[in-house]
């Protein structure tokens, strides 16, 4: 490797998912350059881990969706390059973790599991397949001191202020200017894993900023082809360019004529923006 990998597990380490991210972390660590950063000492001293931490990346290893790791890389403003949660993926494996800590044969292939989530998460990353042959064209509108803008051209958007734009058979998925604007500063997006078969509004990964977490509906079925890498290490542009630049997510379509029917063109969404902003007085 040629910067250090730095690894923050869970500090809950008297709970089953905790001590997991703990095993976690210390399997990563046998694994040149690659630093275990202890929580409890990063609370209390930043500074101690200031020089690592400027010369290399830091993941993440959440116990469960209380997400204290995560949550304290972003009290002290530390970027995160990626994360696991224990908990979700022991859901999605249909193991239930429970609270006391365990050392059978169930635990030890869940740690198997995130070990290669970690680990293979960049070659799994395969490149835009969306070709752009338009240049986009805005309306906006202002409430109070906000202004909102939205294309309107080939982009379709579902009530979850998420947005598709359609090339071919490849959809571009990503967060509606918004839905930036509430979250505010973006720290980091985390999203599906290449080759994931999606269904229409299903969930297809999460935004977290200074302020909550998002979770990201799709408004297309199809399977996952490719994820925004750039957003790693710029969570920003999301804020930045919703529409362009800060894209999420792209899918091969399933059907997309018939997704289509409950989803809202320009001109619908436009007209229920203004509703929605208005009812909320955001």
């Amino acid at each position: 490797m040629s910067n250090t990998v730095c690894v923050l597990p869970c500090n809950g380490l008297d709970k089953c998912a905790g001590d997991i991210s703990r095993r976690v972390a210390l399997k990563l660590t046998e694994s040149e350059g690659v630093e275990l950063i202890c929580p409890v000492l990063l609370n209390q001293n930043k500074t101690r881990y200031d020089k690592v931490l400027e010369d290399g990346s830091l993941s993440v290893i959440d116990g469960c969706n209380t997400r204290c790791a995560s949550k304290l890389a972003g009290s002290l403003e530390i970027a995160i390059k990626e994360k696991v949660n224990v908990s979700e993926v022991a859901k999605a494996q249909n193991i239930k973790l429970g609270v006391d800590i365990r050392d059978d044969e169930e635990t030890d292939a869940l740690v198997q599991v995130l070990l290669e989530k970690m680990s293979i998460s960049e070659e799994k990353q395969a490149d835009s397949q969306f070709i752009e042959t338009e240049t986009v064209e805005y309306e906006s509108f202002s409430h109070g001191k906000f202004i909102f803008k939205v294309p309107k051209n080939n982009y379709f958007f579902n009530e979850n202020d998420c947005w598709v734009s359609i090339s071919g058979d490849i959809a571009r998925v990503g967060v509606t200017d918004y839905v930036q604007q509430n979250l505010s500063d973006i720290l980091y997006v985390d999203p599906p894993e290449i080759g994931q078969e999606i269904e229409q509004f299903d969930e297809l990964g999460s935004i977290e900023s200074s302020k909550t977490v998002f979770e990201i509906i799709s408004p297309v079925s199809g399977t996952v082809v490719a994820v925004n890498d750039k957003l790693q290490d710029a969570p920003e542009l999301v804020n930045e360019s919703p529409y362009e630049k800060g894209w999420l997510v792209e899918l091969r379509l399933s059907n997309f004529e018939e997704d289509k029917e409950l989803l809202l063109d320009f001109e619908a969404y436009f007209e229920f923006l203004k509703r929605k902003v208005a009812e909320t007085n955001v």
